[in-house]
């Protein structure tokens, strides 16, 4: 399996890097040039810090965050439904009820939609697709190889955490996350940890060589230590954070149990999605994309909320 997690870690690499070349395309495309409207990106890859608008202001915004999920949802659900949502449900799914595979046709076609849905304003980010492009890599890698079913269910695991460490430039929190994602409680896949985190490692170095070895976020340089007093409240931050960290999954699925009953055909239902994202956008711009760049000016200290 050593061999297999340099294999995967290459694999993943180059996977995660056309997945972000995909949506820096589709963001130019769709809100560049169609909305005229220039998001804050992140500067580590080459995004701006200046949010520009058009002269049409902010009103092309809807257009093209609906038209992304129109076009978003035909490919997803023309040629692989299993790849609808935010992805690591699938991976879980097929790592417990699917002998760990994936069909060969839903890491491109999960590739494509998400940086169409992403580009054009979608408020999604990327981890989600990249572990299911990445272990749906890893699932063809397995059945190339014939491999057993206890090996195929690591290998998806193994191309998930390379996919994960390249895109977000953290090995050991990628290889983690991909061996304890799969469970609801405090467990996690011990014996893939060790093929996890070297695929890691392989992709962050690899994906380091050829973009650089920037973190994804800049902090500040000097940070003041805060009066004793201060971390009173950081307590109280904790467990707000934890409270709507466990609110958010339950909203989440409870949205998408609703959209699941709206009787229209479900190529459709991205769009309304993508509307709603839209409308917000005219006032709330923060909410299109991953959010990324306005997290930075958050970290600068340049956000108010």
């Amino acid at each position: 399996m050593l061999l297999d997690s340099f294999i995967l870690g290459v694999v993943g690499a180059a996977a995660a890097q056309i997945f972000t070349w995909l949506l820096t395309f589709c963001n130019f495309l769709f809100l560049e040039t169609i909305a005229q409207y220039q998001p804050i990106g992140l500067p580590n890859e080459g995004g701006s810090s200046v949010e520009h608008i058009g002269a049409y202001g902010l009103w092309l915004i809807p257009v093209v965050t609906t038209l992304g999920g129109l076009i978003s949802g035909l490919i997803i659900f023309r040629w692989a439904p299993e790849a609808e949502g935010h992805g690591t449900d699938t991976v879980v799914a097929a790592f417990h009820k699917n002998a760990g595979i994936i069909r060969t046709r839903v890491p491109f076609v999960k590739m494509l939609a998400s940086a169409i849905t992403i580009g054009s304003g979608g408020s999604a980010g990327r981890e989600g697709p990249t572990a299911l492009i990445t272990s749906g890599f890893g699932s063809i890698y397995g059945r190339l190889t014939n491999r057993s079913e206890k090996e195929q269910r690591m290998l998806i695991l193994i191309g998930m955490s390379a996919g994960l460490a390249a895109i977000f430039r953290s090995p050991v929190g990628s290889a983690i996350f991909a061996v304890e994602v799969l469970y609801s409680s405090i467990e996690f896949e011990a014996g893939a940890l060790i093929y996890a985190l070297l695929s890691s490692v392989i992709a962050y170095a690899i994906n380091g060589a050829f973009v650089g070895w920037r973190p994804l976020f800049n902090l500040p340089e000097h940070i003041e230590v805060l009066h004793f007093s201060l971390y009173g409240l950081f307590i109280i931050l904790g467990i707000i954070c934890g409270l709507v960290s466990a609110f958010m999954p339950t909203f989440f699925y409870e949205t998408r149990n609703y959209f699941a009953k709206i009787p229209i055909p479900n190529y459709y239902k991205p769009a309304i999605g993508g509307l709603a994202v839209g409308l917000i956008a005219l006032v709330m711009p923060q909410v299109l994309g991953g959010g990324y760049g306005w997290l930075q000016l958050a970290i600068n200290g340049q956000m108010v909320l």
